[in-house]
């Protein structure tokens, strides 16, 4: 038989214990698991969708701002160095100086390509070479009328370095390079009298010395190369054998990477030419890489300004609408607090919403300036660029900005009581 309650306690109390029932527990706080905070911070984000979206498009807009404002400059940018890449600013020209050799006709080692070739920033190199021939529409015309033509021994890779383009008929192969074929500048077919030329018809001929050959191509102006407007062009091997061409190029054309264009062009008369580096004339590099250069340097300076601005702009919108949002649920606040949450609970709930926040308006963003720049690039006919860094740093950007805009309002919204937040709300 169990004794009465009022035995028990004192038996408890004559012992100097507690009683267990009347033992009082110790409470810890609760620590949320980070899928819990998420849930908790996205609960201001689903009850109010349409001032959660607001707020989301004002950073969204920021860092769209930010791609926008670096992509399509380096749309452009790209556009423009292609068009200043085309002037020649990463093309060289070696020329066999007479005037260092008292006059004399002089030209380079046989070999002097393949050297040049060897030189590691230099990504293509190409020769012509004058063979003293005379060029003549028929025989009947003076021997001494040269029309101020020059006969040129070229070589196959010719028109992709110096960046020319034929306007009609076809350029010399290694096929075509071995018999008495030639093809004419838009100057030398207009001294000669020779149109276009006519798919299907018998290719005109031209007397070079006292060799015929046949025209099988007319070139476009070649604006980085004047001579070879002037120029009648054999094949490399057909100059040796109807010619008596020697091999050894006077002209040698190369093109480098931009970056180490001057110590290509320092290198470059020693590397030809050995044993007389001064017979050998290396032109200087287009004013043009001076002019690129220039504008990459100012791009460069406008995207980080541009960037900069938009992501204060995202920012400050951003605590804007967390400060707003602390003080219209205060009561939610107060009401929190008084079932238990602790402050640093309502410190991860708003900081959590402000990067959700800030997170889903920079993914946004991110996607509205892609479309932005793609569309703007293609409408002008430029070549897209979307700047990897700003992409990534507008994700970042957006999630520190939100990190930053939502500690005053956390904080703030953690320091209210529950008494003050429940009678104020």
């Amino acid at each position: 038989m169990k004794p009465p309650p009022w035995r028990r306690f004192t038996r408890y109390a004559s012992a100097g214990t507690r009683h267990p029932s009347a033992t009082t527990p110790r409470h810890r706080p609760v620590r949320l698991s980070p899928n819990d905070l998420l849930r908790l911070g996205l609960i201001g984000i689903r009850t109010r969708r349409m001032r959660a979206a607001l707020s989301a498009l004002g950073i969204s807009i920021g860092i769209a701002t930010m791609i926008v404002v670096t992509g399509i400059p380096a749309s452009s940018q790209k556009a423009l160095n292609a068009e200043l890449t085309a002037l020649g600013t990463d093309r060289l020209q070696a020329v066999a100086d007479a005037t260092a050799s008292g006059g004399e006709p002089v030209s380079f080692p046989p070999e002097s390509v393949a050297m040049v070739e060897r030189i590691g920033p230099v990504n293509a190199v190409t020769a012509v070479a004058n063979t003293h021939a005379m060029v003549r529409r028929s025989d009947r015309q003076d021997r001494l009328d040269a029309s101020g033509l020059t006969v040129l021994a070229a070589q196959p890779n010719l028109l992709d370095v110096i960046n020319a383009q034929v306007r009609s008929g076809r350029y010399l192969s290694k096929a075509t390079g071995r018999f008495p074929t030639v093809v004419l500048g838009t100057v030398a077919a207009a001294r000669l009298g020779f149109p276009d030329l006519r798919p299907g018809d018998p290719p005109p001929l031209v007397l070079i010395n006292d060799r015929w050959f046949s025209v099988i191509g007319i070139l476009r102006a070649v604006p980085l190369a004047p001579d070879i407007d002037r120029a009648v062009l054999v094949g490399w091997k057909a100059a040796h054998s109807a010619l008596g061409f020697d091999r050894r190029p006077t002209q040698l054309f190369l093109r480098a990477d931009e970056s180490a264009i001057e110590d290509v062009h320092a290198v470059l008369p020693a590397t030809i030419s050995p044993r007389s580096p001064s017979e050998v004339r290396v032109s200087r590099p287009s004013d043009a890489l001076a002019a690129k250069r220039s504008t990459e340097a100012t791009f460069s300076g406008l995207f980080i300004g541009l960037a900069g601005v938009a992501l204060l702009v995202g920012g400050i919108g951003v605590a804007n609408t967390m400060v707003i949002s602390v003080l219209e649920r205060r009561r939610e606040i107060g009401l929190r607090r008084a079932l238990g949450a602790n402050r640093g609970q309502i410190r991860g709930q708003f900081l959590t919403e402000s990067i959700a926040l800030s997170g889903l308006g920079g993914l946004a963003g991110i996607v509205l300036g892609v479309l932005g720049t793609t569309g703007y690039a293609a409408y002008k006919d430029w070549p897209p660029v979307i700047p990897f860094p700003a992409v990534t740093s507008g994700l970042f950007g957006a999630v520190l900005v939100g990190v930053v805009a939502g500690v005053y309002p956390a904080i703030r919204a953690s320091r209210l009581s529950p008494t003050t937040a429940l009678a104020s709300a």
